[in-house]
């Protein structure tokens, strides 16, 4: 394998088996061979996604050995002449702690919670947390949050966060569907070359779930680049205007200066989005430019308004896909939460890919953690965004949860024998 190749193959995390084993009876089951195929036999019945794509043909055991950070024993198997490790869920990758003494540090870190707090609390130091965290990134985003390829979200939206890595700019795309992140990147610049790439992340793992998927519609803030890079990755896809970031820029330059004028812009702009149907939209957006042509408008909102007109079916698009993102709520409440991530840990400090792990892992973080009671009963008792896309949970504990959902490093495709 040369090096290019090896750069782009998948990593050897997706060479590890992760099972809801209970932690009492483990060692029984890992001492005996039959008990422990048993087991396999019966977890592949329920969750054939957990497993190598070639594990019903047939596999071996290998070898067992003990963990010497954990003391605890782990097996291996041979599938079609690669070797996996089984570990159970209630210890975490690399074996760097039990499940049961970081998941509530590291729950704490979906409300941005800084490693040095962590460390004052539950003891370690900040680089443990920190490590803790990063390693979850090298999973896939989406299939480790999306374990069904029909759940790949017809409709997504998407932005770019602007951060820092040592002082210097960068930018940070985020794609976001059915509430969760299933897509993030770090890229040195908002141009349509990086940006492609950052996602195209999210096309690469989307497309690892199923080779045929392509989003119906994208919703972003008209940023050129951000739709040229979508058009070329997926050019069956149709992209919708936000019509929040259209209201956003009138309200920016507008509600102080033009209290008055402001408020009854705000109000018609309101009515033509809360339209039913594209005729209607359409017909209201025309008169509200009608009605602002005869009036003494700023200039700063009848700018706006005439972009609304000018560029009225990237907006009413929308009524042809029901279902369809016309604003950017969604990506906007998650963004705002990766800016106190941000903000907390002071941006980026090291490398690219360092700063692209650990944005991932807090992305893990997010979809799998528990949300706030309320929500919860709302819900009917599905905790995460992830539990309430899929409909179900591997396990009660949200952390061996996501380590579940993360079986093969989320990926479904075998692994290069290297």
């Amino acid at each position: 394998m040369g090096k290019a190749d090896a750069a782009t193959s998948t990593t050897r995390l997706n060479r590890t088996i992760c099972l809801p084993f209970s932690q009492e009876p483990y060692d029984n089951k890992i001492n005996s061979a039959v008990d422990f195929r048993k087991f396999l036999d019966a977890q592949y019945e329920l969750f054939p996604e957990l497993f190598p794509p070639s594990f019903s043909k047939g596999y071996r055991m290998k070898d067992k050995y003990r963990s010497k950070k954990l003391s605890i024993w782990i097996r291996r198997i041979k599938v079609d002449g690669i070797a996996y490790t089984i570990r159970p869920a209630f210890a975490m990758p690399y074996m760097t702690g039990f499940t049961k003494d970081v998941e509530k540090p590291l729950m704490l870190r979906k409300a941005a919670v800084p490693f040095w707090m962590l460390a004052y609390g539950f003891g370690k130091n900040p680089m443990y947390w920190y490590r803790m965290e990063t390693s979850l990134g090298k999973n896939s985003l989406i299939g480790t949050s999306i374990k069904n390829p029909e759940y790949l979200p017809q409709h997504i939206s998407a932005d770019e966060k602007h951060s820092r890595i040592k002082g210097e700019k960068v930018y940070v795309p985020c794609t976001v569907g059915n509430d969760c992140i299933l897509g993030v990147a770090v890229k040195e610049s908002a141009g349509q070359q990086d940006l492609e790439a950052g996602y195209g992340v999210f096309k690469k793992e989307a497309q690892d779930l199923n080779p045929n998927y392509s989003p119906q519609t994208c919703n972003t803030d008209g940023w050129m680049p951000t739709m040229n890079a979508f058009k070329s990755l997926f050019p069956a896809m149709v992209l919708i205007s936000c019509f929040l970031h259209l209201y956003i820029s009138i309200r920016d330059r507008s509600r102080k200066k033009f209290k008055d004028i402001f408020r009854l812009v705000s109000d018609k702009l309101w009515s033509c989005y809360q339209a039913k149907s594209k005729a209607s939209f359409a017909q209201r957006v025309r008169r509200l430019h009608e009605w602002a042509s005869c009036r003494e408008m700023p200039s700063v909102i009848m700018t706006k308004l005439e972009k609304l007109r000018n560029n009225l079916p990237s907006f009413s698009i929308a009524y042809n896909h029901p279902g369809a993102h016309r604003t950017s709520n969604m990506v906007d409440r998650l963004m705002q939460r990766l800016d106190r991530y941000l903000f907390c840990t002071q941006y980026f400090h090291g490398s690219l890919e360092a700063a692209e792990q650990g944005v991932r892992g807090w992305a893990l973080i997010q979809n799998f953690a528990p949300s706030n009671p309320r929500t919860v009963a709302k819900y009917h008792g599905l905790q995460s965004p992830a539990e309430r896309l899929n409909g179900f949970r591997y396990h009660e504990n949200w952390l061996q949860n996501l380590l579940i959902s993360a079986s093969l490093g989320g990926f479904r495709g075998p692994p290069q024998n290297p």
